[in-house]
């Protein structure tokens, strides 16, 4: 499908200017389809990087807020957890299960959240999931906020092509999904949330 050229993760990683960790998260996530392995290699279809490579970054700028949060999660793994078997993001789940694995308690600056009035989630740089419907929120004993009242507004199945999943019914929630959803947005924190100036004209 995608013709015989295929990288190693090293090599796909140093065609798109990235880390070979941070490749691995979207191999792990599921996001990259026509995976094959030569041994204990996992191989990309070169077609698949060059489609990733030429992707553009989100039109940030016709959103109407200064500045929005923006959620950055890894590849999901099991949670212990009563309420989610999941956390983080794997392009196998489903909606309601992206949902309760992305929901969480972070440290974070709830109001700055709330006036965004959305939260991209990315994962190694590209947009996989977005969330609204940030109004209310809550704070627990550790100083860290929820958001109870947060909807998936769409996610991705496949990066490359890429395909997307939009799951709210709302049109706010439909437009920002098809704004965001498979583009590239960099964010810079040390935490799960960063800010990200959205370069809206006052």
């Amino acid at each position: 499908m995608w013709g015989s050229v295929l990288l190693t993760t090293g090599q796909a990683a140093e065609e798109l200017g990235c880390a070979v960790t941070t490749f691995r998260r979207l191999v792990h996530a599921g996001l990259l389809p026509g995976l094959s392995r030569r041994g204990v290699r996992v191989m990309i279809p070169l077609a698949a990087v060059q489609s990733l490579s030429a992707r553009r970054h989100a039109a940030l700028e016709q959103i109407q807020a200064k500045e929005i949060a923006v959620l950055r999660v890894d590849a999901a793994q099991r949670a212990d957890e009563s309420d989610r078997g999941w956390i983080g993001f794997a392009a196998s789940l489903t909606p309601g299960d992206v949902l309760k694995a992305l929901r969480g308690w972070w440290r974070c600056d709830a109001a700055s959240i709330a006036a965004g009035g959305v939260l991209p989630v990315t994962l190694s740089g590209y947009v996989v999931a977005v969330l609204t419907g940030l109004e209310r929120w809550e704070k627990n004993a550790e100083g860290r906020h929820a958001f109870p009242g947060a909807r998936l507004a769409g996610h991705v199945t496949d990066l490359v092509t890429p395909h997307t999943a939009i799951t709210s019914s709302a049109d706010d929630d439909r437009r920002l999904a098809e704004l965001l959803l498979g583009y590239r947005l960099a964010s810079h924190s040390g935490g799960a949330i960063a800010y990200v100036s959205t370069n809206t004209a006052s």
